[in-house]
């Protein structure tokens, strides 16, 4: 009975303290930036325009090869698991680490032979 207790102060006391805690402290340190950036002169919201519209297609080729990745590795581990009657999640995390790691080594392999342009904005 001692760890159902524990799972549910976790559960209601631990978690959502932890969430409230970092929305805090980035709202904290966002309105840190934003006050030297005005005691430098500059305009906070221009900045942050600019920010969003830069797009960055490098991270968006490594994020689908990672999870492309992931999943090859998910369903290869799911199929060799019901071939193989192997059971235990190592398989799972292994294949699925594994794969990933390809995903983001064949998306280094690309943008090493073929970098990005930069565009002039």
């Amino acid at each position: 009975m001692e760890e159902g207790k524990m799972a549910i102060m976790f559960l209601f006391g631990v978690v959502p303290i932890s969430t409230f805690l970092m929305i805090w402290g980035m709202r904290y340190l966002e309105n840190k930036e934003n006050m030297a950036m005005i005691e430098r002169g500059m305009d906070p919201k221009a900045n942050k325009e600019q920010e969003q519209r830069r797009v960055n297609p490098s991270k968006t080729l490594k994020d689908s090869l990672l999870f492309i990745g992931a999943g090859l590795g998910l369903l290869l581990a799911i199929v060799l698991s019901k071939a193989l009657s192997i059971s235990g999640p190592g398989l799972y995390f292994a294949l699925i680490a594994i794969f990933g790691g390809l995903g983001m080594l064949g998306a280094y392999l690309y943008e090493r032979n073929n970098p990005p342009k930069e565009s002039g904005q």
